[in-house]
């Protein structure tokens, strides 16, 4: 759904990532702090209920791990384990965001019914994510589903951070929203591949009677 703010972003940052470029900045050394800096703060800030405070510093730390793309394309492209460490930190980081709030809903608000919801948001993104690697892994194009990565941070960061500014009901709506969205692309990541597959097992079957 954001792939077609993909340009717009690019000619935002990617002037910024030939400056970082020509600094001797690395799109690795990008990615690992983005990540540590979010996962720090997600797991010192949100169990002790500063929901906004650590929504606004890991949204800094989110956009900048957008300038790692950006300052590969400045350095002449990207590398295999590039692309392998972003994707893995990636999951590092969702990870902690959702551990963080699960941590504060079971403690400070005894939400066990919210924070499962959390716990599930947690799971099936990286369903989500997972199940996109495994279909490359085999050949196949995965490239489908109405809640990628950016749409669920898009969704849970805000639904967080405005809880954190006292807002009614907006985390609770906003889990339960980025439970369904992530549920469904699930669903439509399995019939994409399933689609692609069924020909290649009808034709099995077929030479087989």
């Amino acid at each position: 759904m954001l792939n077609v703010l993909r340009p717009a972003l690019s000619r935002v940052i990617d002037p910024t990532g030939r400056v970082l470029a020509r600094a001797g900045v690395t799109p690795n050394a990008i990615t690992v702090v983005g990540t540590v800096g979010t996962a720090v703060t997600a797991l010192a800030l949100y169990p002790s209920g500063h929901l906004f405070g650590g929504t606004v510093v890991i949204t800094g730390f989110v956009l900048l791990d957008l300038l790692d793309g950006a300052v590969a394309r400045a350095s002449g492209g990207t590398s295999k384990f590039g692309a392998f460490l972003d994707s893995t930190m990636d999951r590092v980081a969702d990870a902690a965001i959702f551990s963080g709030l699960i941590l504060w809903l079971v403690g400070a608000r005894e939400d066990i019914g919210l924070a499962a919801v959390a716990l599930f948001c947690l799971v099936s993104g990286a369903v989500v994510s997972y199940a996109k690697a495994r279909a490359e892994g085999l050949g196949l194009t995965c490239d489908v589903g109405i809640a990628e990565r950016g749409e669920r941070l898009i969704i849970g960061l805000t639904a967080i951070g405005l809880s954190g500014l006292g807002v009614p009901y907006v985390l609770a709506a906003g889990l339960w929203l980025l439970a369904a969205m992530s549920a469904i692309t699930v669903a439509q990541r399995i019939a994409t591949v399933y689609r692609q597959t069924r020909p290649e097992r009808d034709g099995r079957a077929s030479g087989g009677m």
